[in-house]
């Protein structure tokens, strides 16, 4: 599959594409407060976009470990008008990072084509909303709950246990009527894992290969990279883009960043080596 129906936006996937990430939260691991007022977002989204990014990825609620939860208002108050705005940008899909039906809706009237859950859509009522709207979604593993999820995690076989997760959540999602087509797949590299587990899992990122879906993939100055090169969140660029480029060579068609311009450039590369002769 390399077009995917966004809510009547449509994302070429015939080469890897650039997702930026736009969070209006206070408390998000990176650039948590960065662009909580409603302008500074909407203008750097449009930046993300001028840079290459072919979505832009809104987010209300920080799912790093020990966040708090944020009110089903409060999460709305802040993405709504974001997402309004961003979608009147031409020839971009707005993505809403979301778990909560609630706002799932909401942001695909405002605008947004894609729905990207960090739980599968495994909240309740989460499953029928998304099979009532026309949004995309990704469905993400992982083990656990946010806020507790680095406490000791634990597998037998990482990228079997997560394959298998992802397999049985597309199969509840076609159950429910959303079809293949509308669907990708995110391994969730840092959620519910330890360094060695993310590292097993990047290695062996093919193995998802086999679900036939589209790899969304979040790497971007995750904390693992600072555990191998000893780097502080802002001094993380050049592992971050090291572990796209390994991602999209096995596969990820989409890649989930903080730093749009040079992950775009990186993707462009590995696509012109893959395209060669």
């Amino acid at each position: 599959m390399t077009v995917l129906d966004c809510a009547g936006r449509t994302l070429d996937l015939s080469r890897p594409r650039v997702m930026g990430v736009l969070n209006v939260t206070p408390d998000s691991f990176s650039d948590g407060g960065a662009f909580l007022a409603p302008e500074r977002a909407v203008e750097q989204a449009r930046r993300m976009v001028s840079e290459g990014a072919a979505v832009i990825d809104v987010g209300g609620e920080s799912t790093r470990p020990g966040a708090a939860q944020v009110p089903l208002e409060e999460e709305l108050r802040r993405v709504v008008p974001v997402i309004e705005a961003v979608a009147a940008e031409p020839d971009v899909v707005v993505s809403v990072d979301t778990s909560k039906p609630e706002v799932m809706r909401a942001a695909v009237a405002a605008g947004a084509g894609l729905i990207n859950d960090v739980r599968a859509l495994r909240a309740p009522g989460a499953l029928e909303m998304a099979a009532r709207l026309d949004a995309a979604v990704c469905l993400m593993h992982m083990q656990g709950e946010p806020r507790t999820m680095q406490q000791t995690p634990h597998y037998d076989d990482v990228a079997g246990e997560v394959a298998a997760f992802l397999t049985e959540r597309v199969r509840a999602c076609e159950a429910a009527g959303i079809a293949r087509e509308r669907l990708l797949i995110d391994p969730g590299i840092g959620f519910g894992k330890t360094l060695e587990h993310n590292l097993s899992l990047l290695k062996h990122l093919d193995a998802l290969g086999g679900l036939g879906l589209p790899i969304l993939l979040g790497v971007s100055r995750k904390s693992f990279i600072g555990a191998v090169l000893d780097r502080p969140v802002g001094q993380r660029l050049y592992g971050s883009l090291a572990l796209a480029a390994l991602g999209v060579w096995q596969g990820a068609a989409l890649v989930r960043v903080h730093d749009v311009a040079a992950s775009a450039q990186v993707l462009a590369m590995c696509q012109a080596v893959r395209a060669a002769p």
